[in-house]
């Protein structure tokens, strides 16, 4: 299978005298999924920022293959005074989107929407949406079903794992339960 993120020997800090990464290596393939566990601040989503390039590391190397995210909060991830299809349109081909939709449980007219005349459940599963019509081969999940009841979780991540035939996925979680289910591999950080 093809390697989709390559992390050697990274170090990272933001402050030199306490580093939250030291000779941190992770490789992560097509077809996987790895969960990245750790207490809050122990710098999990900075390894998200890492691999995206919004940081940059005191030393080491991160190679990724095309990348798109889901963040936690979709609120935060929405422009709130366009609507959610033009958001989508803005990043990526719509191809595939009503079965994406289908498959969320989502009625395209939501999509005419303002985000924040939709509930934060059914904006998580635009924002999962919107980073599938990306067509990733690497998907970053900072703590994506956190907004959802159990029922819509379980069946939004055995969505997600339906798409592993042609992605890699790196899950943030504070779920221990939802990471032994789902995750080939736990890396657990700060611990």
């Amino acid at each position: 299978m093809k390697t989709v993120l390559e992390v050697k020997d990274l170090s990272f800090g933001y402050s030199p005298e306490k580093l939250l990464y030291k000779d941190f290596s992770l490789s992560l393939s097509q077809g996987e999924i790895k969960a990245v566990v750790g207490a809050s601040g122990s710098g999990k989503s900075t390894l998200f920022e890492l691999i995206l390039t919004n940081l940059k590391p005191l030393k080491g190397t991160l190679q990724a293959s095309r990348v798109s995210q889901v963040f936690q909060d979709p609120y935060t991830s929405f422009h709130p005074s366009y609507n959610v299809i033009n958001q989508m349109r803005d990043v990526a081909s719509l191809e595939g989107l009503d079965t994406y939709l289908e498959e969320m449980g989502l009625e395209r007219d939501l999509l005419e929407k303002r985000p924040h005349e939709l509930s934060g459940g059914q904006l998580q599963r635009c924002s999962i949406v919107r980073a599938l019509l990306m067509k990733p081969e690497l998907l970053l999940l900072d703590e994506p079903t956190s907004a959802l009841d159990n029922v819509i979780q379980l069946d939004v991540m055995k969505l997600l794992i339906k798409h592993l035939d042609k992605t890699a996925m790196l899950l943030i979680t504070h779920e221990l339960d939802l990471a032994h289910w789902c995750a080939d591999e736990i890396i657990e950080i700060g611990i």
